[in-house]
C-alpha cells in the first residue's frame, strides 16, 4: 500500500535500523518502547487486519512468529515474553498494518502466584 509507514519500512524506501529480515519479515525496535526490549515484526506483505490475510499468508504470518524461538538470543529475550497483536482501533491499533509487538526484560505488568 502506497501510503503504509510499516510498507515503506518494509521496502527500504523509509530507512529504518532493522534488526532482522527475511524474505517475508522485518523486525525493528519500537521508537516508543514499552519494555526494556520492544520489537516490531512486520510482514513484508500488507494487511490491516489478520482476517485480511487468506490462509497461505496467516501461515507465513505464524511461521515468522515461530521464527523467535530462534532469534531469543539475538533479539535478548528472557525465557518468558510477551507477544501483542493490536487489532483495530479499538483494540489499540494505531498503524493499519498487521504488525506484532514483541516486549522483554521486565515483569510487564504480570505477576506470578
Amino acid at each position: 500500500m502506497a501510503d503504509c509507514l510499516f510498507c515503506k519500512f518494509a521496502s527500504g524506501e523509509f530507512d529504518v535500523k532493522k534488526v532482522f529480515e527475511d524474505e517475508n519479515m522485518i523486525i525493528i525496535r519500537d521508537i516508543a518502547p514499552q519494555a526494556k526490549n520492544h520489537f516490531l515484526m512486520i510482514p513484508k506483505e500488507h494487511y490491516a487486519l489478520l482476517e485480511d490475510m487468506n490462509d497461505e499468508q496467516a501461515q507465513k504470518f505464524l511461521a515468522c512468529i515461530k521464527k523467535l524461538k530462534t532469534l531469543k538470543k539475538e533479539l535478548e529475550l528472557d525465557d518468558g515474553f510477551r507477544i501483542v497483536i493490536n487489532q483495530g482501533e479499538n483494540g489499540g491499533q494505531t498503524i493499519h498494518h498487521v504488525h506484532v509487538h514483541i516486549l522483554s526484560g521486565e515483569k510487564l505488568g504480570w505477576e506470578k502466584n
